[in-house]
């Protein structure tokens, strides 16, 4: 079975394309430690790589069941989450190859130690993994300039787009990382349609350059749902 994480607000549309293409959705449980517009959103509330997934300290029991049955090790992280900017972020970092991308001030210590064998990357954007969309090991896309400038040093193809245009019920915008996920390694879902996005033919330029293929759970302007993790 293929399995992935999703917000507990997915789309009936986006939840009946993943179960028809034979996938097994594991349903983010929401914390009210958060604001609602991201209260669900996974790259807020837990962090994967590898075979390591760190969830907040106060995630539900019963889930953390679910992926210590998948066969994931499974760490609680050391601090709280919290309301407000910083202190929302500490586990909403990038892991692509051998780099951990984040704001590593304010990521949560026991992240840092799991993490401890990868280059750490430092950049100013807290929403790390909401900002960017993991296209392959080598290619990214993202509209937010420090991630663009770290990445492409560490000879990581990017695809750098303007902000907005993207749905986040509650704020003014979303973020594209936030709206996608590799539910294959060469398959890019978004929760909605690259029709109804300003920058979609760009994006799929991109996508062809780089062979990976995108698949559109509902058609309709781009919502950010906080990631889609393939476990």
């Amino acid at each position: 079975m293929k399995n992935v994480i999703v917000d507990f607000r997915i789309h009936k549309d986006e939840k009946k394309y993943l179960i028809s293409k034979g996938y097994n959705l594991f349903i983010c449980p929401p914390s009210n430690l958060l604001y609602d517009a991201v209260c669900g959103h996974p790259d807020m509330l837990l962090h994967i790589f590898d075979n390591n997934i760190v969830v907040h300290k106060d995630m539900n029991s019963d889930f953390i069941k679910s992926l210590v049955l998948q066969n994931y090790k499974v760490y609680k992280s050391k601090s709280s989450l919290e309301m407000k900017y910083p202190y929302n972020i500490c586990l909403n970092s990038l892991s692509i190859r051998n780099l951990f991308v984040h704001y590593i001030n304010f990521t949560d210590e026991n992240l840092l130690l799991i993490a401890k064998d990868k280059k750490l990357i430092n950049v100013k954007q807290g929403y790390t993994k909401c900002s960017t969309c993991i296209v392959n090991d080598h290619a990214i896309i993202t509209s937010d300039i420090t991630i663009a400038k770290a990445l492409s040093l560490e000879k990581i193809d990017v695809l750098l787009i303007p902000p907005g245009d993207i749905l986040l019920p509650g704020l003014n915008y979303g973020f594209i990382g936030g709206a996608t996920g590799l539910i294959e390694e060469n398959v890019l879902a978004f929760y909605g349609h690259l029709d109804h996005y300003l920058y979609g033919k760009e994006v799929l330029a991109f996508l062809n350059k780089h062979k990976v293929e995108p698949v559109f759970l509902r058609n309709g302007k781009l919502v950010d749902r906080g990631s889609i993790f393939r476990i």
